[in-house]
């Protein structure tokens, strides 16, 4: 069966980098660029023409910002996965767009011939979140890792390396079911959503 090609939606304002990623995007296979958008508000317009489901958010824009943007197309589409895309790289701004409901957060320093891949990881679940912009978030809050198991910490440590429930299973000799339901129980041990948290909170720490 042929997989649905993931639709997505790139909001900035610069047009130069939007036209490139969008070309960059639309060579995949598995990829439809189903919009632009200057600033927030537009993209919340195109969200609800479009639908697409992964958003490729700038922070900084005129108009409506993406933390805001962010916020209202989540309380909106919650289903749709944000990743901000960003050349600021400052706590607060990761925090914050964190806060908000993003699933990502990429710097446009970064290498973007993985994009692709990166946006495949996500649709499957993994967090996409830049190393750099992690070591921001030096300030542990809350427990420890302490608190879980060996076999707990090694699927913690590569999940907040992108790799997926198939991978980690490989890696660790294990089953897809027995990762799947051992990170169910991390979620629950360490009182986080999802696997995006859970790489936050990985990273925090590290």
């Amino acid at each position: 069966m042929e997989r649905k090609a993931l639709r997505i939606a790139i909001v900035d304002d610069d047009q130069l980098l939007c036209r490139s990623l969008a070309l960059l995007l639309e060579n995949e296979p598995d990829m439809e660029v189903v919009g632009t958008a200057p600033e927030g508000d537009a993209a919340f317009a195109l969200m609800k023409q479009q639908r697409p489901d992964i958003v490729l958010m700038d922070i900084r824009m005129p108009g409506t910002d993406g933390i805001d943007a962010t916020r209202r197309i989540m309380h909106a589409f919650p289903g749709t996965k944000i990743v901000m895309l960003t050349t600021f790289n400052h706590e607060q701004e990761i925090r914050l767009a964190l806060d908000a409901g993003a699933d990502g957060y990429l710097l446009k320093s970064g290498d973007f011939s993985s994009m692709a891949g990166r946006l495949r990881a996500l649709a499957s679940g993994s967090a996409i979140l830049d190393p750099d912009a992690l070591r921001e978030l030096s300030h542990p809050a809350g427990a420890g890792l302490d608190q879980l198991t060996d076999r707990e910490r090694d699927i913690v440590e590569r999940i907040a390396h992108g790799y997926s429930n198939r991978e980690t299973a490989e890696q660790l000799f294990l089953s897809e079911r027995t990762v799947r339901n051992t990170v169910s129980t991390i979620l629950d041990k360490l009182q986080l959503r999802d696997r995006t948290q859970l790489a936050i909170y990985y990273w925090r720490r590290a």
